[in-house]
Formats: C-alpha cells, sequence, structure tokens
C-alpha cells in the first residue's frame, strides 16, 4: 500500500494521502434539515482521512427525498454545517459537502412542502421508499417544464454558495446513483423530447449547466462531480447509449478544471478505462465491495488517483492509522446505518480506547 501514503493536490488542497470518506447517507439531521449536534462530531472523529465528503445534502424542499437527511438552503442548515467544517478543520481534514438532489425517489410525506417530486419525465421508478408510515411505494413524478430547468440549476448554485459561507471547502455536485442529474442521463428515466432529452448531447446537458452554475459560483477548484455508470438504484440500469453518455459528459465536465471526478465504479472496466484516458485532474474511483486489502490497487495500476472508502470509515474513524499499522478494524453494523442517535454513528472504538 505504499502508494496509499503519497500526497496527493486536489484542487486548492494539498492532502496526506490517497484515502478519501466516501458520501454516506446516515439520516440523523433534524427534521428541519439542519446537521444535529453528534454531526461535528461524527465527521471530526474521521477527519484523519483528510478529504471529507459529506453525506446528500439536498439543495432545496424539492431536493429531499428520505427522512432526516440535511439540507444546505436556510440559514439554520448553513449554521449546523458551520460547526461541522470548523471541527473537521480543528482536526485537520478538509469538508466537500456533497449536493444531491433525489428528483424521482421522494415521496411527499418525507419533504416539509409535501408536494409531487419533480424528474425530467413523469415516469415512476418502480421500487419502495421509507417514510414514517413504513416502506411506501414511490409515486410517480411530476415532469419539470423546459423553463423550470433553469430554476433547479439556480438551486444548485445557491446551495454551492451556501456551503462556502458554511465553512465548506467545496461541494460535489451528485449525479450518479439513481438521484436528479442521474435520471437527466437515463433512458428509461428520462424521455423527454425537448433539449434535455433525446440525444448523448441533451441528457448531459443538465448535468453540465449545473456544474458550470456551481463553478461560476464558487470557482472550479472548489467543485468536483460524482457518476455511477450503470447503477440500478432507482430504475436507473444500463442503457444502450451508456458509453458515450458518460464519454461525453466525462469529457465536457474535465474542460472545466473541477478538482475532482468520483466514480462509484460497478465493473464496466472498459469505460473506466476511457474515462481516465479523457480526465485530466485527480480521479477518484470508489469500487463496490471491494475488499479492504485491495484499497490501493487501483492506484498502484494508475487507474484512479484516490480510494474513497465507505462502510469502513463509517465503522473505523481512525481507519488510517490501524491501515499504517496493520491493526484489525472494527466491522460496519448495517442495522445502524439510517437514523438513530449515537449508536453506530458517533460511538465506534479507535484503537487507543
Amino acid at each position: 500500500m505504499k502508494n496509499l501514503w503519497k500526497e496527493i493536490t486536489v484542487g486548492n488542497m494539498k492532502l496526506p494521502h490517497r484515502l478519501a470518506m466516501a458520501p454516506m447517507t446516515r439520516s440523523r439531521a433534524l427534521t428541519n434539515g439542519t446537521p444535529s449536534e453528534l454531526s461535528p462530531e461524527y465527521y471530526g472523529q474521521r477527519a484523519s482521512l483528510g478529504l471529507l465528503i459529506s453525506e446528500g445534502t439536498q439543495p432545496s424542499e424539492d431536493g429531499q427525498g428520505y427522512l432526516n437527511t440535511p439540507g444546505i438552503y436556510t440559514k439554520a442548515h448553513i449554521q449546523g454545517w458551520k460547526k461541522v467544517s470548523d471541527r473537521v478543520h480543528q482536526e485537520g481534514g478538509h469538508l466537500f459537502i456533497q449536493l444531491m438532489h433525489v428528483g424521482r425517489i421522494s415521496h411527499p410525506d418525507n419533504t416539509p412542502h409535501h408536494r409531487q417530486a419533480v424528474a425530467p419525465s413523469a415516469v415512476a421508478p418502480g421500487e419502495q421508499i421509507f417514510t414514517a408510515d413504513g416502506m411506501r411505494d414511490v409515486p410517480v413524478p411530476r415532469e419539470l417544464r423546459t423553463e423550470e430547468i433553469k430554476d433547479v440549476v439556480d438551486e444548485f448554485r445557491k446551495a454551492a454558495a451556501a456551503a462556502i459561507e458554511a465553512g465548506a471547502d467545496g461541494v460535489e455536485v451528485h449525479g450518479a446513483n439513481g438521484y436528479l442529474i442521474h435520471q437527466f442521463l437515463g433512458e428509461n428515466s428520462n424521455v423527454r423530447t425537448d433539449e434535455y432529452g433525446g440525444s448523448v448531447e441533451n441528457r448531459a446537458r443538465f448535468a453540465i449547466e449545473v456544474t458550470k452554475a456551481v463553478v461560476d459560483e464558487i470557482g472550479a477548484d472548489k467543485v468536483g462531480f460524482r457518476i455511477s455508470p450503470g447503477a440500478p438504484l432507482g430504475g436507473v440500469k444500463e442503457w444502450v447509449l451508456i458509453d458515450q453518455v458518460y464519454e461525453y459528459l466525462v469529457s465536457e465536465l474535465d474542460k472545466l478544471g473541477l478538482a475532482y471526478l468520483h466514480i462509484m465504479h460497478l465493473g464496466n472496466e472498459s469505460l473506466l478505462r476511457k474515462i481516465r484516458s479523457v480526465w485530466s485532474n485527480p480521479l477518484l474511483v470508489n469500487r463496490a465491495g471491494r475488499q479492504i486489502e485491495d484499497i490501493s490497487t487501483d492506484i498502484d495500476n494508475n487507474i484512479a488517483d484516490m480510494a474513497p472508502i465507505g462502510a469502513w470509515a463509517l465503522a473505523n474513524p481512525d481507519i488510517v492509522e490501524r491501515l499504517k499499522k496493520g491493526a484489525s478494524l472494527n466491522e460496519p453494523d448495517r442495522t445502524t446505518f439510517y437514523g438513530g442517535d449515537e449508536k453506530g454513528y458517533i460511538d465506534y472504538p479507535f484503537l487507543d480506547k
């Protein structure tokens, strides 16, 4: 793992190694979307990972899909995230807040305004979502009117500005895992006939417009982008144009000079190598189901520059020290991943405790 411990510059950050904390939904925010008082401790405990990418954070009321997820569009949200960023910086880490608009992966019972979800097209994902009343079918969303799309783009821009006001080092635009930006890319989630549907260029248009708006607001060195080619969440499965869409999208994003590109990699090795060849800045690759002993393989093979980790970081706040010492790891308790209090959140033991 010697290459794992080499320094790297990402955007305007000089990081001490090639690990990072991947974004993980924890569903522990207050009901109004403000990070709870436990959040600074949770993120601060993991600051040795260098770059912490936060849980998905909604840029607007429409952007919320799940219960107790944080937002970044009110003064209370900004104040809550300021406590988190201050703690992370005190511990020597850097924080990127992930901007996640869920699009159709929502339910009116889970949002502050209780309105029908918005999406590229009025196509339900065909799955269920957890609500206060248990599991419910995800309803058919409302198709965004062409003239409304610029308003959603502006929500991302304002959220990025709010994140910087909250002291974050930058933001990650969530274009993955079946959420709104991913829905615009997909053939079975986007059946539009205007300039946001149909061709490869049209499908990528929303993602590019969002990213340009965020870059214009806070600077390219403070912006990352996440993709997950082939992710099935929300009915966005592999489609005929998958390689063409992602090659085009990545090549266009590369022109913006972003801090990094973050791939949730699900096995399309040829596409990963194509992306590697066209992307100029640091590439973060998170392989689904990767074993901890393989954490440095993509870096060693020059497929990636960094290796974000999710559940292992969740269960091992001092994982950097553990890996360097060859110490055993805590096993993640999946029953505590979503919701609850400090159990499975800030109570995982450190080596010296």
